[in-house]
């Protein structure tokens, strides 16, 4: 069974913890880092989550504080109705945090441990882009070492969403859109798992009951983190569930074929009321773009099998 070695770059988050407990429960995925990045909260949120949720799920994998702030302009403010004031649906933390901060920068970890292990680190990213972006700015090499990088983040409008932050941009790519540029335009395999499929797969109240009810640990805390998620849900115009974004790009790791993918380059605004819209030339538009056509091709997912993806999470929790 082919193992996936994932650095998990991450601002946690209610939806970002999902997809940690997923990774730490899954037998494919071995997790050997989890680096922090601003977005859901501050930098010190977002590592202080970070230390907790491995402490808990994750005991063995260091974890490595990130960027504070977007590349090229001041860090965004909080958004404590989305995520809570603890940016964890300020639920009740079981446990003893016995973890500290691997004491090295996010980017230099990333360029160390993709160096030490050519060809076999993933990057799992699903907050604002600016690690990797920086990692690439101090070691471009790594570009050619690194296995795949794995993005929740943007949003092509093929089911009639293009952004969750502005009507335009999907918040991880407006959190740094300069970073996405970059790192959406590097040389090295990349995946986007945006909207388009993350809106079409939803975590019911029902389906998240059953995992509280029958998946240990992980599913009462399942249960438990998405409670003030499911609140901002329904009063952003959802009924009776979550959408399952981070999630998502985690399972995409291991069960691309559940997923429907366009070939092509993308670019992300990084300017204007649109900044953060990733727009993507498919690989069968042949009329030139110039901005588009010197880069390499991403995967955007655009299709997804969606009771598939919920049953793999289900059955992951419950082994």
């Amino acid at each position: 069974m082919t193992k996936h070695r994932i650095i998990y770059d991450t601002d946690p988050g209610i939806d970002d913890a999902i997809a940690l407990v997923f990774q730490a429960r899954h037998p494919q995925i071995e997790l050997v880092g989890i680096t922090s990045v601003f977005g859901n909260a501050d930098i010190d949120t977002t590592t202080t989550n970070a230390l907790y949720l491995a402490s808990r799920f994750a005991p063995g994998v260091p974890v490595v504080r990130g960027a504070a702030a977007p590349l090229r302009r001041p860090p965004p403010g909080p958004i404590p109705h989305v995520h809570g004031k603890d940016a964890l649906g300020d639920i009740e933390r079981i446990g003893r945090v016995d973890k500290h901060e691997d004491g090295r920068d996010a980017h230099r970890f990333i360029v160390e441990t993709v160096r030490a292990h050519p060809g076999e680190i993933t990057l799992l990213a699903v907050g604002p882009l600016t690690n990797l972006a920086l990692a690439l700015k101090e070691d471009p090499a790594i570009a050619a070492l690194v296995r795949e990088v794995v993005v929740m983040g943007g949003a092509f409008g093929i089911n009639g969403v293009l952004g969750n932050a502005t009507p335009a941009a999907e918040a991880n790519m407006h959190g740094d859109p300069d970073a996405a540029d970059i790192v959406l335009g590097a040389p090295w395999k990349v995946s986007i798992v945006g909207l388009d499929v993350t809106h079409q797969t939803v975590m019911t109240t029902a389906f998240l009951a059953s995992l509280r009810d029958s998946a240990g640990d992980a599913g009462r805390f399942v249960w438990d983190v998405s409670r003030f998620y499911e609140r901002f849900h329904a009063g952003d115009g959802m009924s009776k569930g979550i959408y399952a974004h981070d999630y998502s790009a985690a399972a995409f790791v291991v069960a691309r074929e559940l997923y429907t993918t366009r070939s092509g380059p993308v670019r992300v605004l990084t300017e204007g009321i649109a900044a953060g819209l990733t727009i993507q030339k498919p690989d069968s538009v042949r009329a030139s773009a110039p901005d588009w056509d010197a880069r390499p091709s991403c995967a955007a997912c655009i299709g997804v099998d969606s009771d598939a993806v919920l049953d793999l999470f289900a059955r992951t929790l419950r082994n």
